[in-house]
């Protein structure tokens, strides 16, 4: 058995009102890969942070190697070599790759920056990775993925002990999230201790020896990650039974709604497909193959398309957002906290705004209709929030989803498009939006839904649409769904 490097001894956390941590006590052992999971205002985060000294406890221990400590400082951490790489990228996007990774610690000589030695310092970090990068260019020219190989090199060569990862596959393709799993393996045969927070229970199983769920701020229980399977994770995650990962409805699919002959442009070529009311049609493909670009032209985000629309047997081509939405069609992006929400306005305006021509009389606004319809939005969508009046960006992501959904449901939109609908959404909250997709289902309106996750493809779709590379390779009806049947479409080859 290895030896415990880092324990956590009855760490609580009291904000005013609120106790983020209760009582928590977790050993982590030298050279394991440990899971966090929990769902969003668990306490993950509050505990990650805790370990890296941006918050004090309120009681407790950590103990590091051995070493007692009543809290940390950054510097003491970083010190001790304890890193987190969060979710929002800490990098300076004018700086290059090399500046980024030793920012605070740049190599001097004479009293002078020495560029040379940064750049060379820089490569055997990224060779040691087996990454291939230019650590000249600068950062902001990178890929998500690439700023994410950017923030872990930059904790390496702090001479990492103990590497955090909060969330980091949330932004990845599927090739990206394999490249970052190859590098993980390597740290742990190298001997690092990783502790990997994550919402995707095949990268739990795949990557972790153990995993500590937690539940309301407190450790509700650790395992080997031979000792338990997916429903038992998730039961003490949400502290009920949810066995069901993709709850069936009772609905009835009827008339073509949507209907899209050779649609073609934004690298896209003859793609053609129909929607029926009531139906969740699933937008497969590997990355690149197209699915976002062709709801962008659909929704008229992108010009330049060709190619025929019919919506209710009417022919339409939208060339503006403004133009779908007056015709109840939707989108909810991927991106929702850059396209879809807005972070610093509170919930009432997020879901009034693009319903203003409704509640308002010329300038005048009915704020007593605009109070009706929010509510109802609120109530209706079970958004968790002390007020409506509540800022969007202190929101989980799985309410900040269904803010987005929210406004667009008031502006009696039908069809609605779902980019990545429970992209970095715990698993709880991932359940309620797909009762949500259903019950809208069941009410007749009809959803396009893009998602890279298999399960979730085959769990909430009715019928698929599958791409590769801009093309489409096949459409699957229920009956024939399968994880082998999509990839071999998604590759480009027929079945």
């Amino acid at each position: 058995m290895s030896s415990v490097i880092l324990s956590l001894k009855n760490i609580s956390k009291q904000y005013p009102g609120v106790l983020a941590l209760n009582n928590v006590s977790l050993d982590i052992n030298e050279g394991e890969t440990l899971a966090l999971v929990g769902e969003n205002g668990a306490g993950k985060s509050t505990l990650i942070k805790t370990l890296s000294g941006s918050i004090l406890p309120s009681e407790g221990t950590i103990i590091f190697e051995g070493k007692e400590y009543d809290h940390m400082t950054p510097k003491q951490s970083a010190d001790l070599g304890i890193s987190v790489v969060y979710q929002e990228f800490n990098l300076m996007n004018t700086l290059s790759v090399a500046e980024n990774v030793y920012v605070g610690r740049l190599p001097m000589k004479n009293g002078l920056y020495d560029k040379k030695k940064c750049i060379e310092d820089a490569k055997k970090i990224f060779e040691e990775l087996e990454i291939d990068i230019d650590v000249t260019k600068p950062v902001e020219e990178l890929s998500v993925a690439y700023m994410q190989l950017v923030e872990i090199a930059k904790n390496l060569a702090k001479q990492t002990k103990v590497l955090i990862m909060d969330e980091p596959t949330a932004p990845l393709t599927e090739h990206e999230c394999e490249i970052l799993f190859r590098i993980m393996r390597n740290l742990k045969e190298r001997g690092m201790t990783i502790i990997f927070i994550s919402h995707r229970m095949n990268e739990i199983f795949d990557l972790c020896d153990r995993v500590a769920i937690m539940r309301d701020g407190q450790l509700i229980s650790t395992y080997g990650i031979n000792e338990v399977d997916r429903a038992k994770i998730i039961a003490d995650m949400v502290g009920r039974d949810m066995s069901e990962a993709f709850p069936t409805c009772d609905k009835t699919i009827g008339e073509v709604v949507l209907e899209v002959k050779n649609l073609s442009g934004n690298g896209v070529h003859n793609i053609s497909f129909a929607l029926h009311r009531g139906e969740i049609l699933g937008l497969a493909g590997l990355v690149g193959a197209g699915r976002t670009e062709i709801m962008r032209i659909l929704y008229g985000a992108d010009l330049g398309g060709s190619g025929e629309v019919y919506l209710h047997g009417e022919k339409v081509f939208f060339r503006s957002p403004k133009e779908a939405v007056q015709k109840g069609v939707v989108l909810l992006p991927e991106d929702r906290k850059r396209e879809g929400v807005l972070l610093s306005l509170p919930i009432r305006q997020n879901i009034a705004l693009p319903n203003l021509k409704s509640i308002s009389k010329g300038f005048l606004m009915n704020f007593k209709k605009e109070k009706e319809i929010v509510e109802k939005q609120k109530e209706d969508l079970k958004i968790a929030c002390y007020s409506v009046d509540q800022l969007a960006g202190t929101l989980s992501g799985g309410n900040q989803q269904k803010i987005v959904l929210a406004k667009w449901l008031a502006s009696s939109a039908d069809i609605l498009i779902f980019d990545e609908p429970t992209r970095g959404i715990d698993v709880g909250a991932k359940q309620e939006i797909y009762n949500l997709m259903n019950n809208l289902c069941m009410q007749g309106m009809s959803i396009i839904m893009i998602s890279s996750e298999m399960d979730e493809m085959i769990g909430m779709s009715d019928r698929i649409v599958v791409l590769y590379e801009g093309r489409q390779t096949g459409v699957l009806e229920k009956e024939q769904f399968s994880q082998e049947a999509i990839m071999t479409l998604a590759s480009g080859e027929t079945l």
